[in-house]
Protein backbone atom coordinates (compact mmCIF):
# COMPACT_ATOMS: atom_id res chain seq x y z
CA UNK A 1 0.00 0.00 0.00
CA UNK A 2 1.49 3.46 -1.02
CA UNK A 3 2.00 5.82 1.97
CA UNK A 4 -0.78 8.15 1.13
CA UNK A 5 -3.15 5.00 0.85
CA UNK A 6 -1.95 4.50 4.49
CA UNK A 7 -2.91 7.86 5.39
CA UNK A 8 -5.98 8.36 4.37
CA UNK A 9 -6.98 4.89 5.60
CA UNK A 10 -5.79 6.00 8.90
CA UNK A 11 -7.69 8.85 9.27
CA UNK A 12 -10.69 6.48 8.84
CA UNK A 13 -13.71 9.29 8.42
CA UNK A 14 -12.39 12.75 9.07
CA UNK A 15 -12.38 14.11 6.13
CA UNK A 16 -15.63 13.50 5.09
CA UNK A 17 -17.58 16.32 3.70
CA UNK A 18 -14.18 17.89 2.31
CA UNK A 19 -15.00 19.27 -1.65
CA UNK A 20 -11.65 19.89 -2.64
CA UNK A 21 -9.77 17.14 -5.02
CA UNK A 22 -7.72 14.65 -3.57
CA UNK A 23 -4.24 12.78 -5.31
CA UNK A 24 -2.44 10.04 -3.73
CA UNK A 25 1.22 9.90 -4.60
CA UNK A 26 1.02 12.91 -7.15
CA UNK A 27 3.75 13.58 -9.49
CA UNK A 28 5.11 17.08 -8.23
CA UNK A 29 7.36 17.44 -11.32
CA UNK A 30 3.98 18.14 -13.03
CA UNK A 31 3.64 21.24 -10.87
CA UNK A 32 6.94 22.77 -10.79
CA UNK A 33 8.90 24.26 -13.29
CA UNK A 34 12.04 22.79 -12.70
CA UNK A 35 9.91 19.47 -13.77
CA UNK A 36 11.28 17.58 -11.29
CA UNK A 37 11.24 16.22 -8.12
CA UNK A 38 9.33 13.08 -6.09
CA UNK A 39 5.84 12.31 -5.28
CA UNK A 40 3.62 14.07 -2.96
CA UNK A 41 1.98 11.40 -0.02
CA UNK A 42 -1.18 13.16 -0.75
CA UNK A 43 -2.05 16.72 -2.55
CA UNK A 44 -5.36 18.44 -1.69
CA UNK A 45 -6.20 21.08 -3.83
CA UNK A 46 -9.09 22.50 -1.71
CA UNK A 47 -12.88 24.13 -3.00
CA UNK A 48 -12.02 27.67 -0.85
CA UNK A 49 -11.47 29.04 1.80
CA UNK A 50 -14.01 27.30 4.09
CA UNK A 51 -12.98 24.09 2.57
CA UNK A 52 -9.38 24.69 3.42
CA UNK A 53 -10.53 25.17 6.99
CA UNK A 54 -12.24 22.28 7.44
CA UNK A 55 -9.21 20.41 6.19
CA UNK A 56 -7.04 21.86 8.28
CA UNK A 57 -9.17 21.47 11.40
CA UNK A 58 -9.52 17.70 10.53
CA UNK A 59 -5.92 16.55 9.91
CA UNK A 60 -4.29 15.94 13.36
CA UNK A 61 -1.30 18.45 14.31
CA UNK A 62 1.33 15.72 13.74
CA UNK A 63 0.84 14.91 10.15
CA UNK A 64 2.83 17.18 8.11
CA UNK A 65 0.96 19.27 6.13
CA UNK A 66 2.98 21.70 3.20
CA UNK A 67 1.85 24.45 1.48
CA UNK A 68 3.22 24.86 -2.42
CA UNK A 69 2.40 27.76 -5.23
CA UNK A 70 3.03 27.38 -8.96
CA UNK A 71 6.04 25.78 -8.73
CA UNK A 72 7.88 28.43 -10.20
CA UNK A 73 10.11 28.80 -7.50
CA UNK A 74 10.12 25.28 -5.32
CA UNK A 75 12.69 22.76 -5.69
CA UNK A 76 11.04 19.00 -4.68
CA UNK A 77 13.53 16.47 -3.62
CA UNK A 78 13.36 12.97 -4.86
CA UNK A 79 12.51 11.73 -1.87
CA UNK A 80 8.82 13.24 -2.00
CA UNK A 81 6.70 15.39 0.51
CA UNK A 82 5.67 13.63 3.90
CA UNK A 83 1.92 13.89 5.12
CA UNK A 84 -0.44 16.18 2.95
CA UNK A 85 0.84 18.82 0.64
CA UNK A 86 -1.79 21.53 -0.14
CA UNK A 87 -1.81 23.52 -3.44
CA UNK A 88 -4.66 26.02 -3.81
CA UNK A 89 -6.80 25.98 -6.70
CA UNK A 90 -7.66 28.50 -9.70
CA UNK A 91 -10.80 27.84 -9.25
CA UNK A 92 -11.55 28.35 -5.38
CA UNK A 93 -8.21 31.10 -5.21
CA UNK A 94 -7.45 32.46 -8.67
CA UNK A 95 -9.53 35.44 -8.86
CA UNK A 96 -8.74 39.17 -8.25
CA UNK A 97 -10.66 42.51 -8.79
CA UNK A 98 -10.33 46.20 -8.13
CA UNK A 99 -12.55 47.07 -5.15
CA UNK A 100 -11.91 50.58 -5.41
CA UNK A 101 -10.20 53.10 -7.46
CA UNK A 102 -6.44 52.35 -5.43
CA UNK A 103 -6.79 48.80 -4.05
CA UNK A 104 -7.24 45.24 -5.45
CA UNK A 105 -8.49 42.08 -3.68
CA UNK A 106 -6.47 39.34 -4.92
CA UNK A 107 -6.56 35.35 -4.12
CA UNK A 108 -3.32 33.76 -3.38
CA UNK A 109 -3.57 31.30 -6.10
CA UNK A 110 -3.76 34.31 -8.84
CA UNK A 111 -0.51 34.66 -10.86
CA UNK A 112 1.37 37.98 -10.34
CA UNK A 113 1.34 38.82 -14.14
CA UNK A 114 -2.26 38.33 -13.82
CA UNK A 115 -2.74 41.39 -10.76
CA UNK A 116 -0.77 43.44 -12.86
CA UNK A 117 -3.14 43.28 -16.00
CA UNK A 118 -6.00 44.11 -13.47
CA UNK A 119 -4.30 46.97 -12.17
CA UNK A 120 -3.35 48.27 -15.60
CA UNK A 121 -7.21 48.00 -16.83
CA UNK A 122 -8.39 49.70 -13.63
CA UNK A 123 -5.84 52.42 -13.59
CA UNK A 124 -3.89 51.94 -10.51
CA UNK A 125 -0.42 52.34 -10.00
CA UNK A 126 2.33 50.47 -8.62
CA UNK A 127 1.75 46.91 -9.61
CA UNK A 128 4.34 46.68 -12.70
CA UNK A 129 6.69 45.11 -11.28
CA UNK A 130 4.64 42.10 -10.90
CA UNK A 131 4.39 41.58 -14.63
CA UNK A 132 7.98 40.33 -14.12
CA UNK A 133 7.59 38.04 -11.52
CA UNK A 134 6.78 34.29 -12.29
CA UNK A 135 4.77 33.31 -8.92
CA UNK A 136 1.32 33.90 -7.42
CA UNK A 137 0.24 36.19 -5.11
CA UNK A 138 0.82 33.57 -2.16
CA UNK A 139 4.37 33.20 -2.96
CA UNK A 140 4.66 37.03 -3.05
CA UNK A 141 3.01 37.31 0.24
CA UNK A 142 5.29 34.57 1.99
CA UNK A 143 8.62 35.81 0.72
CA UNK A 144 8.08 40.05 0.00
CA UNK A 145 8.84 39.33 -3.48
CA UNK A 146 9.99 42.44 -5.40
CA UNK A 147 11.59 43.56 -8.41
CA UNK A 148 12.34 46.54 -10.48
CA UNK A 149 12.34 48.61 -7.13
CA UNK A 150 9.43 47.54 -5.52
CA UNK A 151 8.83 44.85 -3.03
CA UNK A 152 5.22 43.36 -1.70
CA UNK A 153 5.64 45.37 1.15
CA UNK A 154 4.95 48.45 0.11
CA UNK A 155 1.51 47.34 -1.46
CA UNK A 156 -0.08 45.14 1.14
CA UNK A 157 -3.23 46.35 3.32
CA UNK A 158 -4.52 42.90 4.60
CA UNK A 159 -3.52 39.09 4.67
CA UNK A 160 -5.84 36.55 5.11
CA UNK A 161 -4.77 33.27 5.88
CA UNK A 162 -5.99 29.76 7.90
CA UNK A 163 -3.84 28.29 10.44
CA UNK A 164 -2.76 24.49 11.23
CA UNK A 165 -5.99 24.16 13.43
CA UNK A 166 -8.22 25.38 10.59
CA UNK A 167 -8.97 29.05 11.97
CA UNK A 168 -9.10 32.54 9.80
CA UNK A 169 -6.77 34.64 10.32
CA UNK A 170 -6.50 38.64 9.39
CA UNK A 171 -3.07 40.00 9.35
CA UNK A 172 -2.00 43.79 8.94
CA UNK A 173 0.74 44.98 6.63
CA UNK A 174 2.53 45.21 10.35
CA UNK A 175 1.71 41.79 11.67
CA UNK A 176 3.28 40.24 8.05
CA UNK A 177 6.74 41.28 9.50
CA UNK A 178 8.34 41.78 6.36
CA UNK A 179 11.86 42.17 5.67
CA UNK A 180 14.11 41.53 2.44
CA UNK A 181 12.81 38.42 0.81
CA UNK A 182 11.06 37.46 4.00
CA UNK A 183 7.73 37.43 6.32
CA UNK A 184 7.59 36.37 9.76
CA UNK A 185 3.88 35.87 9.98
CA UNK A 186 4.06 32.27 11.16
CA UNK A 187 4.94 29.09 9.20
CA UNK A 188 1.62 27.25 9.75
CA UNK A 189 -0.30 30.11 8.22
CA UNK A 190 -1.61 29.48 4.90
CA UNK A 191 -2.61 32.25 2.90
CA UNK A 192 -5.70 32.79 0.95
CA UNK A 193 -6.12 36.37 -0.64
CA UNK A 194 -4.47 40.04 0.36
CA UNK A 195 -6.29 43.34 -0.02
CA UNK A 196 -3.23 45.44 -1.91
CA UNK A 197 -3.07 49.25 -2.47
CA UNK A 198 -1.53 51.41 -5.10
CA UNK A 199 -2.18 54.70 -6.70
CA UNK A 200 -4.45 56.77 -9.54
CA UNK A 201 -1.99 56.20 -12.00
CA UNK A 202 -2.81 57.04 -15.74
CA UNK A 203 -3.25 53.43 -18.37
CA UNK A 204 -0.35 54.54 -20.71
CA UNK A 205 2.54 54.81 -18.05
CA UNK A 206 1.71 51.94 -16.35
CA UNK A 207 2.26 49.99 -19.76
CA UNK A 208 5.46 52.10 -19.95
CA UNK A 209 5.92 50.59 -16.76
CA UNK A 210 5.57 47.07 -17.77
CA UNK A 211 6.89 46.97 -21.08
CA UNK A 212 10.16 48.14 -19.41
CA UNK A 213 9.58 45.22 -16.90
CA UNK A 214 9.31 43.00 -19.92
CA UNK A 215 12.27 44.03 -21.48
CA UNK A 216 14.03 43.85 -18.72
CA UNK A 217 13.48 40.03 -18.45
CA UNK A 218 13.87 38.92 -21.90
CA UNK A 219 16.84 40.48 -22.14
CA UNK A 220 19.17 39.48 -19.14
CA UNK A 221 17.21 36.34 -17.68
CA UNK A 222 16.30 32.99 -19.39
CA UNK A 223 12.66 33.02 -19.59
CA UNK A 224 12.47 30.30 -21.79
CA UNK A 225 14.40 27.99 -19.41
CA UNK A 226 13.30 25.52 -17.22
CA UNK A 227 14.17 27.58 -14.40
CA UNK A 228 13.25 28.68 -10.47
CA UNK A 229 14.01 32.51 -11.05
CA UNK A 230 16.25 34.02 -8.80
CA UNK A 231 18.17 30.73 -7.16
CA UNK A 232 20.00 33.24 -4.34
CA UNK A 233 18.97 36.02 -2.30
CA UNK A 234 21.28 39.18 -2.80
CA UNK A 235 23.75 39.25 0.01
CA UNK A 236 24.18 42.56 2.14
CA UNK A 237 26.18 45.30 -0.30
CA UNK A 238 26.53 43.02 -3.02
CA UNK A 239 24.60 40.81 -5.53
CA UNK A 240 24.51 37.66 -6.00
CA UNK A 241 25.06 36.63 -9.63
CA UNK A 242 28.29 39.40 -9.21
CA UNK A 243 29.53 36.70 -6.76
CA UNK A 244 28.46 33.92 -8.21
CA UNK A 245 30.53 35.54 -11.39
CA UNK A 246 33.33 35.96 -9.64
CA UNK A 247 33.79 32.89 -8.44
CA UNK A 248 33.70 30.87 -11.69
CA UNK A 249 30.04 29.81 -11.95
CA UNK A 250 28.74 30.85 -14.52
CA UNK A 251 27.98 28.21 -16.80
CA UNK A 252 29.09 26.03 -14.03
CA UNK A 253 27.18 21.88 -15.01
CA UNK A 254 26.48 18.99 -12.45
CA UNK A 255 24.55 16.58 -14.19
CA UNK A 256 21.58 18.31 -16.43
CA UNK A 257 21.60 21.27 -14.34
CA UNK A 258 23.33 24.26 -15.34
CA UNK A 259 23.96 27.87 -13.59
CA UNK A 260 22.66 30.05 -16.77
CA UNK A 261 25.42 31.08 -18.98
CA UNK A 262 22.95 34.50 -19.51
CA UNK A 263 22.12 35.12 -15.92
CA UNK A 264 24.37 33.33 -13.55
CA UNK A 265 22.01 33.49 -10.71
CA UNK A 266 19.46 31.43 -12.43
CA UNK A 267 19.85 28.22 -11.90
CA UNK A 268 18.27 26.33 -15.08
CA UNK A 269 17.09 22.23 -15.53
CA UNK A 270 18.98 22.20 -19.45
CA UNK A 271 16.71 18.81 -20.36
CA UNK A 272 17.78 15.98 -18.01
CA UNK A 273 18.61 17.16 -14.62
CA UNK A 274 17.34 15.54 -11.70
CA UNK A 275 16.48 17.19 -7.74
CA UNK A 276 19.78 15.86 -7.02
CA UNK A 277 21.89 17.78 -9.75
CA UNK A 278 19.66 21.08 -9.32
CA UNK A 279 20.72 21.30 -5.35
CA UNK A 280 24.23 19.83 -5.37
CA UNK A 281 24.51 22.57 -8.11
CA UNK A 282 23.59 25.01 -5.81
CA UNK A 283 25.27 23.80 -2.89
CA UNK A 284 28.32 23.76 -4.83
CA UNK A 285 27.99 27.50 -6.63
CA UNK A 286 27.36 28.50 -2.57
CA UNK A 287 30.60 26.55 -1.46
CA UNK A 288 32.59 28.25 -3.82
CA UNK A 289 31.28 31.71 -3.37
CA UNK A 290 32.37 31.59 0.35
CA UNK A 291 35.69 29.98 -0.43
CA UNK A 292 36.36 32.89 -2.93
CA UNK A 293 34.49 36.07 -1.54
CA UNK A 294 34.00 34.56 2.10
CA UNK A 295 30.62 35.68 1.41
CA UNK A 296 27.54 33.11 2.25
CA UNK A 297 24.38 32.85 -0.09
CA UNK A 298 21.21 32.03 1.13
CA UNK A 299 18.53 30.60 -1.29
CA UNK A 300 15.62 32.56 -2.61
CA UNK A 301 14.18 28.88 -4.13
CA UNK A 302 12.51 27.02 -2.00
CA UNK A 303 13.41 23.23 -1.40
CA UNK A 304 10.83 20.81 -0.13
CA UNK A 305 10.97 17.06 0.86
CA UNK A 306 12.69 13.74 1.74
CA UNK A 307 16.03 13.49 0.14
CA UNK A 308 16.50 10.13 -1.81
CA UNK A 309 18.89 7.70 0.05
CA UNK A 310 22.16 8.04 -0.98
CA UNK A 311 21.61 11.02 -2.39
CA UNK A 312 21.26 13.31 0.31
CA UNK A 313 23.10 17.28 -0.14
CA UNK A 314 24.93 18.82 2.59
CA UNK A 315 24.67 22.56 3.09
CA UNK A 316 28.09 24.06 1.18
CA UNK A 317 28.71 20.86 0.94
CA UNK A 318 30.02 20.19 4.26
CA UNK A 319 32.90 22.54 4.54
CA UNK A 320 31.29 24.98 6.60
CA UNK A 321 30.34 22.95 9.42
Amino acid sequence: MKAGDRLLADLGGRLDGLRGRMTVDADMEKYTWFRVGGSADVLYQPADEDDLAAFMKAVPEDIPVTTVGIGSNLLVREGGIPGFTVRLSARGFGEAEAVSQTRIRAGAAIPDKHVAAIALKAGIGGFHFYYGIPGSIGGALRMNAGANGVETRERVVEVRAVDRKGRIHVLSNDEMGYAYRHSAAPDDLIFTSAVMEGFPEKADAIRAAMDAVQHHRETVQPIREKTGGSTFKNPEGTSAWKEIDKAGCRGLMIGGAQMSPMHCNFMINTGMATGYDLEYLGETVRARVLETSEVKLHWEIKRLGRFRAGREVQPFLGRLL
